[in-house]
């Protein structure tokens, strides 16, 4: 069982191991390849409850569908305006932090949703309150209060792939 749970972690290891390198050399391939099943064999236990749940082909296609989306999209859109708000000669920022409620249960669900917020630039989530499901966040231009709305605008694409991906 410890096997078939250290498959999930191991490949994830690997992927990371070799876009981290940015290389796929015969040397790189195997040092990744070793440290991968060391990990995934020692943390396997602490990562994954159910390998089934984290091997299913179509989660996993989410996953993939969410990087896309999230690296080629929304960290473009949000550098370009902090860039413009930069080179902005009055640099126009209205900062505050916000409650943003979401709707996932699991722990890697709030992960998923919390660090892609903080990890795209102009936002960062500065306190979780999982007894009311909020995520407070500095926005560094808040365009409202409302919890609702500012879900809407900062995190509703986010919870939909955590909820796809992990619920």
């Amino acid at each position: 069982m410890r096997m078939l749970r250290a498959i999930p972690v191991a490949l994830m290891v690997f992927v990371v191991y070799i876009v981290f390198s940015g290389s796929t050399s015969i040397y790189d391939i195997f040092t990744g390849s070793v440290v991968a099943i060391v990990v995934g064999i020692l943390t396997a236990n602490l990562v994954v409850h159910n390998y089934r749940k984290a091997l299913n082909p179509i989660r996993l296609l989410w996953l993939a569908i969410y990087a896309v989306i999230y690296f080629f999209y929304c960290e473009v859109q949000a550098h370009i305006d902090v860039i413009k708000r930069i080179l902005h000669p009055r640099m126009p920022v209205n900062p505050g932090i916000v409650r943003i409620p979401y709707d996932v249960e699991t722990d890697y669900g709030i992960m998923l949703i919390a660090n892609s917020i903080t990890n795209t630039p102009g936002t960062v989530v500065v306190d979780v309150d999982k007894q009311r499901k909020i995520l407070y966040v500095h926005w560094i231009d808040v365009k409202t209060t409302n919890p609702d709305e500012a879900r809407a605008k900062v995190s509703a694409l986010f919870e939909k792939f955590a909820k796809k991906v992990f619920e």
